[in-house]
């Protein structure tokens, strides 16, 4: 056994690089991993779960009170794999490492030398007893199955009914059944796909010369408001049908209105030579364009009509069977014998004849439900879908249940499947066939959309959320293509084919992670990923899956909220989110206060259920400030200390959401252990003088990890808590004790301060001049610099400069746990939101507390800048391009104008020719008020303040002033202007070769910096 005083070797390092790399890796890997089995919205890695777990389980060799006895075992279990042992217990941390690593490849996990070296030195760490790892937010399951992977018993709880139908498949079904689970699951799916094909049939038709339909291509549909139009709009956001580079194929429209008739838009499909030959969608931010008329119809009434239509993805027809408004269908995919690839044509009678007879079959089993007195539920979903501002929008267009999330045939195919599986007595498949119909049901609703670049059929969840999705794409239940039954069969069987390695059993709890679940002292390991404050609302997104799967398993008790029988849906009261931010009417009470709350409960309740020597690992992702405030306050007020800190890297690089903002790359995996009672008081000015030397040695760390950017900032707040959290309380020399919040600031301060210290090169002064000016020599740059160069050291992005990854493409089905990135020009169409933005705005973004973080204690006056360097919206701050500033800086003559002036100058100042417009003498300006814009700004010094109310021309200026010029090709005039900055001094030269090195490598900025220092004379 460990002794109590052992440190483990996640307290003392951690091979961040090598299981970065494999946890990225594993977002593009599909067939058999646990995340194809059914989606939970932010799954943990394996590779980081799996790595971690290993660093907690084992001793540091290294450490004093390490047991000989393990030393001993694990240079027996180690030698015959790759690495050398060596002699030494350095060695031996080493090469324990490197295990940790190569483990965390994807390939290796279900390695046999590996699976029985892990497991062999957790038994030898632990004795014969298996250590219980515990985890009480399992979620979709990572970490307790990587528990039981490495040998390790696993308690894993979830308050969600969907999370624990999936933990139940993972952590008891498959390590019981093994890989024979996965050959009586293709068994029993094929019983129900003969059944159900059988009887739904005549609704998914084959084309008279044998071609076979794949998907249906549908448009919802408004009315022109026009006077003397009326025409009908289909609302499509392309044109485009496929956009593979040899394959191309489009729709082209013509309007024709015979006399006294309403205009009619028809179609024909043809293959385009250029993309200017294919025309721009009728649909963006909710406005409708007529393409008769070219009347635009506002959001407002899109969503009049399209609620009038419930929703609008269902055909309306008369008695007879004829189409007369609704959706429409675009075009009819097909696989065709002796054709490659797939084949697209325009729909027919006979194609809307089919859906009819769907829409009449569905009709007559909700009339047999009504006949019978309504009892039990209704076969289609009648629970409530909520309103939520960004994330579920679909309510505004008349989905207000969840059964109008998906046509009349979808539905019907939904409800042949849930009543199939409940005919059928299959003890073992049960779980397993619910996670099919999950699986279906995502790509089976009209919230996805035709893949154009890879002609496949995405599913509902490319993004965390329910946006509106105008033009949608109906797969075919059977077909031989993506999103089909089979394919369900399939992903779900892989799983249990690549999972059956594991062959202990877990438990699995429906609870409250508040409460005490288990027996004071149980747990060896306490490792979770908690909720995200406000950044997802799992329980909201996951009453899409429960309204099927309630009904496929109708007497199932997992499925049902444990403390209100009454809700029809997943249980919300106790969820521990932010959920104020998302729905402030309907969870008016869950504020920042309720969360933090709720985190101090987990971590007093994890007090207890850990053993005397057990160890933590909390995994945050927060994106806001305000997130981690709250976990990290619950935390410490758990009564915990921060005893490591590694920041994993989890994302794909290149991924469209990083672009140009922010995205956090990295998950910082906190290593703690309960704070000892005895714990002595902090000293502040003690503590304040060990921060600024503990985050400089972990900064220079992560940058040799290849962390950088926002995931940098974040990482250094673990490191930094170690200090704080050893404490019981830290207080001031007059007795004030000092709150979490204050410590924060002081990170924050601490990190920028050093950030700037490595952009300006200050460390690379003389020996001599390091210590006392260091402090003085931020300040030697004005503040539009420091901003500027703080926002885009934030801005890179971990193994990368940002925004020079790949864009995420389409060439294939991308799995079911992906994000499917829109494009740009589509994001915010499917948003349904009139005020997304108006395309992709130039420069770079943060949100604004970030930057307001680093501003305050640096000096930095931000309502000063906003409109000359910033601007600032909806609780973000766009760092203005370059370009943005050229009227600015050299009036509305232009760049050329003053560069004639510059080249007439013959030995004027640069310095007075910018801001032309500012006409006037210049005045000093004492402490006070004054307005700029709409805002009151406080000036606190003398600068020379120009009559427009802003200073002369900053170092910045210049520097932009110079890239401008470089851009318009004036050679003499930057010449000039470089002449002039270098007799003024250096700072000019240490900002432009600052910035080069912080603009990402692909931008335009960057480009025009480095062709202006090439004129700089040598």
């Amino acid at each position: 056994m460990i002794p109590k005083e052992c440190k483990r070797l996640a307290e003392v390092d951690f091979p961040i690089a090598v299981v970065s790399k494999h946890s990225a890796r594993e977002k593009s890997i599909r067939h058999g991993h646990p995340s194809t089995l059914h989606l939970w919205w932010a799954r943990r890695p394996l590779a980081a779960c799996r790595a971690m777990l290993l660093a907690l389980l084992w001793p540091d060799p290294c450490d004093p009170n390490c047991p000989a006895e393990f030393k001993e075992k694990a240079r027996e279990v180690l030698a015959p794999l790759p690495g050398k042992v060596g002699t030494t217990d350095k060695d031996l941390r080493k090469v324990l490492l490197k295990f940790i690593g190569d483990f965390a490849d994807w390939d290796r996990s279900s390695d046999p030398a590996y699976l029985e070296a892990s497991r062999a030195l957790v038994k030898a760490a632990h004795g014969e007893e298996p250590p219980l790892v515990v985890d009480p937010f399992a979620g979709g399951g990572s970490i307790p199955l990587e528990a039981l992977r490495v040998g390790c018993d696993a308690f894993a709880s979830d308050l969600n009914p969907v999370a624990c139908l999936i933990l139940k498949v993972m952590l008891k079904d498959i390590p019981r059944h093994g890989s024979e689970l996965a050959a009586e699951l293709r068994r029993v799916g094929t019983w129900i796909k003969a059944s159900a094909e059988k009887e739904l049939k005549e609704f998914y038709p084959d084309d008279s010369d044998g071609a076979k339909p794949i998907a249906y291509l549908w448009a919802r549909t408004a009315r022109c408001e026009a006077p003397n139009c009326g025409a009908e709009i289909p609302l499509m956001r392309s044109f485009w049908l496929c956009k593979k580079p040899n394959r191309r194929r489009a729709l082209k429209y013509s309007v024709v209105r015979q006399d006294g008739q309403t205009p009619k838009v028809e179609f024909e499909i043809f293959e385009p030579k250029s993309d200017r030959e294919v025309s721009n969608g009728t649909v963006i931010r909710a406005k409708a364009t007529c393409l008769y008329c070219g009347s635009v119809l506002p959001p407002e009434r899109v969503r009049a009509q399209l609620s009038a239509q419930r929703g609008g993805c269902n055909v309306l027809f008369d008695a007879d069977g004829k189409r007369v408004g609704g959706a429409r269908m675009l075009a009819v995919v097909t696989l065709a014998p002796g054709i490659q690839g797939r084949n697209y044509r325009l729909p027919t009678e006979r194609d809307y004849e089919a859906v009819w007879k769907a829409q009449k079959w569905l009709k007559a089993i909700l009339d047999e439900w009504e006949k019978g007195g309504k009892k039990g539920l209704c076969p289609v979903p009648d629970e409530p879908l909520p309103l939520m501002s960004g994330t579920f929008n679909v309510p505004l267009y008349g989905m207000s249940t969840w059964s109008k999330m998906f046509s009349s045939r979808q539905l019907l195919a939904l409800v042949n499947l849930c009543q199939s599986l409940k005919k059928r007595s299959i003890c073992n498949m049960t779980y397993p066939m619910a996670a099919v119909i999950s699986r279906c049901a995502d790509y089976w609703s009209s919230g996805v959309v035709w893949a154009q670049e890879g002609e496949f059929v995405a599913h509902t969840f490319g993004r965390q959320a329910l946006p509106m999705i105008f033009d949608y794409a109906e797969a075919v239940p059977w077909a031989d293509a993506s999103g089909n039954y089979d394919g369900a069969i399939e992903w779900v069987a892989g799983v249990i084919e690549r999972q059956s390695v594991i062959i202990t059993s877990g438990q699995v709890h429906q609870g409250d992670a508040r409460s005490r679940m288990l027996p004071d002292a149980s747990a060896s390991v306490w490792f979770t990923d908690p909720p995200y404050y406000f950044a997802v609302p799992y329980a909201d997104l996951s009453d899409f899956f429960f309204v099927w799967l309630k009904r496929a398993l109708t007497s199932d008790p997992l499925l049902r909220d444990p403390t209100d029988s009454k809700n029809p849906l997943t249980p919300k009261k106790l969820e521990l989110c932010e959920m104020a931010h998302w729905d402030p009417v309907r969870y008016a009470e869950k504020d920042k206060g309720y969360f933090e709350d709720g985190m101090h409960e987990v971590f007093v309740s994890a007090r207890h259920t850990l053993k005397g020597d057990g160890i933590g690992s909390v995994v945050f992702a927060h994106k806001t400030t305000e997130g981690w405030e709250a976990l990290l306050s619950g935390m410490i007020r758990g009564g915990w200390t921060i005893t490591g800190s590694w920041p994993i890297a989890t994302e794909r690089p290149g991924r469209l959401r990083s672009q140009d903002s922010a995205a956090l790359a990295t998950s910082v995996h906190l290593v703690c252990r309960p704070r000892p009672g005895e714990s002595p008081v902090g000293d502040w000015s003690e503590v304040l003088r060990e921060l600024p030397k503990r985050v400089g040695d972990w900064m220079e760390r992560l940058q040799s990890e290849g962390i950088r950017g926002a995931d940098l900032v974040f990482a250094c707040i673990g490191p930094a808590l170690e200090i704080f959290s050893r404490y019981r309380r830290v207080e001031t020399a007059d007795g004030r004790e000092v709150k979490l919040v204050e410590y924060l600031e002081k990170i924050w301060e601490v990190v920028g301060r050093t950030a700037l210290e490595q952009i300006l090169g200050i460390a690379d002064l003389p020996a001599g001049r390091q210590g006392p000016a260091r402090n003085g020599m931020i300040g030697v740059l004005e503040e539009d610099a420091r901003l500027t160069a703080l926002f885009l050291w934030t801005l890179q992005a971990t193994n990368g400069q940002n925004g020079t990854g790949p864009s995420d493409t389409h060439n294939e089905d991308p799995g079911e746990d992906s994000e499917l990135d829109l494009p740009a020009e589509d994001s915010a169409q499917a948003s349904g939101d009139e005020e997304a933005p108006k395309g992709k705005t130039k420069g770079y973004s943060l949100i604004f507390d970030v930057v307001r973080r680093f501003a305050q204690p640096l000096g930095i006056d931000l309502p000063k800048w906003e409109s000359r360097v910033i601007e600032t919206k909806k609780g973000v701050v766009r760092l203005l391009s370059v370009s943005e500033r050229a009227k600015q800086l050299f009036g509305t003559e232009g760049v050329q104008a003053v560069a004639d002036q510059i080249e007439q100058s013959r030995g004027g100042r640069v310095q007075g020719m910018l801001f032309p417009d500012m006409e006037g003498e210049a005045r000093r300006k004492v402490k006070g008020k004054r307005k700029m814009g709409e805002k009151t700004v406080i000036v606190e010094d003398n600068s020379l303040i120009l009559p427009s109310g802003r200073r002369e021309a900053t170092t910045l200026d210049r520097v932009h002033a110079a890239m401008l010029l470089q851009a318009g090709g004036r050679a003499n005039a930057l010449s000039a202007l470089i002449k002039e900055e270098m007799d003024r001094g250096g700072e000019f030269l240490r900002l432009a070769n600052a910035l080069s090195a912080l603009y990402p490598r692909t931008s335009e900025e960057k480009r025009l910096l480095d062709a202006m220092l090439l004129a700089v004379p040598k």
